[in-house]
């Protein structure tokens, strides 16, 4: 274990670069700051903290095995503990710095249960925050059962723990822009089609008056629909993968089943796929990685486009928090799905991946300083309501988010700085318990994260998943209703 401690500044000696007058400060943490992972979005997220909250900066220690990190730290004055956190070392080392019982946890590893860390931060009275359910090195590769490896029985478990445990110290599970931007992008666009449909409804206030609106407006489903055009001006070399955040955490989900929350409008069950009697009851799984299983979708840009059914947690929980009725026979549930099409890198490291059969052995981040062009698009398509289908998100471009943070593209700001719209709400709620996106307060929290989203639009459309398909070869579709997921899944 090393702990590279010299040379530490003050908060305020080190924010003159990354603040102006302009940077709203939201509050002051009290105790240490721990950011475990120091990948592309830990990197980001330390200036957003920077900028934005009140601390003692010698109280700020990363959590990063990678000896490559470490010289960054070091020219930073940052407090580096060189470890990974294993089952068997967590409780040692994070109960030895929050020894005083207060401070903030701010997770962004892979290869460290999420569940154990919100626990254990939960005991200590420690503020918690991550940006995905998961799980300890070895779970998504070496669980046999494919069940087991899913996002819900991952998210389950926390929602047992909520249950099991409610109130308390705060800890918001996956907070990053998908899952979790999103699921505010979601309350924006049902209010938003309320006003554009001439209704005149009141904000909702809890859980069950948002499904009641969204099933009151007709929608039947929702996709997370992103397109990444993010591009750099050479090729991509063979046996590398690229992609624009963590190349571990997208291989890690694009080898899990695909998921997707399952909606009552459904009339089709797809042969490889599996229900749930346990739990919200509100998704399926299909027995097919996610990151070779394909879907029609719509975006801004692009207009049609395939997307990769890529598992999600934000799949889940938009489907469970907008039912409506019982949740093994609702009277409403919408169908919630990713559509990812990543960056054209990305897709051609997926297709070599794939078809070799083996992962590529180095792995590469676009950076902010070799793209060249291109903006990750990243919304909600609300569909199968009377003006069709809605896409409601942010289009930042590379060349904004150079202007607006350091260290990040386009893809980046968008989850770092939905990771500091949740430590502000968690700071302003201390006690809220464990929660999900879904359930915190969405006009706050974009009201935080908003400077650092580009245009946030809404556009309306009249493509459905039956058209621009090739008519040369026989589909099993069924044409009463464009929107059934039978029709949205492409392969």
């Amino acid at each position: 274990m090393s702990v590279v401690l010299d040379g530490v500044s003050t908060t305020q000696e080190r924010r003159g670069k990354y603040m102006t007058d302009k940077h709203q400060v939201h509050g002051r943490i009290d105790g240490p700051i721990v950011m475990i992972g120091f990948g592309s979005i830990g990197k980001g997220t330390w200036p957003l903290i920077e900028r934005h909250f009140e601390y003692d900066a010698d109280k700020f220690i990363v959590i990063e095995p990678d000896a490559g990190k470490a010289n960054f730290l070091r020219q930073h004055k940052i407090r580096h503990l060189q470890l990974a956190l294993t089952p068997d070392n967590y409780r040692e080392v994070l109960g030895g710095i929050f020894a005083e019982g207060k401070g903030f946890c701010v997770n962004l590893s892979v290869d460290t249960s999420s569940l154990d860390l919100m626990k254990f931060c939960r005991e200590l009275g420690v503020l918690y925050i991550d940006t995905v359910v998961e799980p300890w090195a070895g779970y998504y590769f070496d669980t046999a059962d494919n069940a087991a490896r899913t996002n819900y029985a991952l998210r389950q478990a926390v929602r047992n723990e909520k249950a099991a445990n409610p109130g308390g110290p705060t800890a918001v599970s996956c907070c990053g822009a998908n899952p979790g931007m999103v699921s505010w992008f979601v309350k924006e666009a049902l209010l938003t089609l309320a006003k554009d449909t001439g209704r005149e409804v009141p904000e909702p206030k809890d859980r069950s008056g948002w499904a009641t609106l969204m099933q009151s407006l007709g929608v039947k489903g929702v996709h997370i629909a992103e397109r990444d055009t993010q591009a750099r001006r050479q090729p991509r070399p063979r046996n590398v993968f690229v992609n624009t955040w963590s190349v571990e955490g997208f291989i890690a989900e694009g080898f899990q089943p695909a998921e997707l929350g399952w909606g009552t409008h459904e009339t089709w069950f797809p042969e490889n796929g599996y229900s749930y009697d346990t739990g919200c009851q509100a998704a399926i799984w299909l027995d097919r990685p996610g990151a070779i299983t394909r879907v029609h979708t719509w975006c801004p840009t692009p207009g049609p486009q395939f997307g990769f059914l890529v598992t999600h947690n934000e799949a889940i929980s938009i489907s469970d928090y907008y039912t409506v009725g019982d949740a093994a026979a609702p009277d409403y549930r919408p169908t919630c799905h990713y559509a990812y099409h990543p960056c054209d890198d990305a897709v051609l490291s997926l297709h070599e991946m794939f078809g070799s059969g083996k992962q590529q052995t180095i792995h590469h981040i676009l950076t902010e300083d070799e793209i060249v062009e291109g903006i990750d698009e990243l919304g909600v398509l609300l569909y199968g309501h009377e003006k069709n289908a809605m896409w409601y998100g942010s289009r930042l471009s590379n060349a904004e988010t150079r202007d607006l943070a350091p260290y990040q593209n386009a893809t980046g700001l968008q989850v770092t700085s939905a990771v500091l719209a949740g430590m502000v709400w968690a700071l302003e709620n201390p006690e809220a318990g464990i929660v999900e996106t879904d359930e915190m307060d969405h006009a706050r929290c974009l009201d935080v994260q908003r400077p650092y989203l580009g245009p946030v639009e809404a556009h309306y459309t009249d493509w459905t998943p039956l058209q621009d398909r090739w008519e040369h070869f026989p589909e099993d579709i069924d044409e009463r209703d464009p929107w059934l997921f039978r029709n949205v899944l492409a392969s």
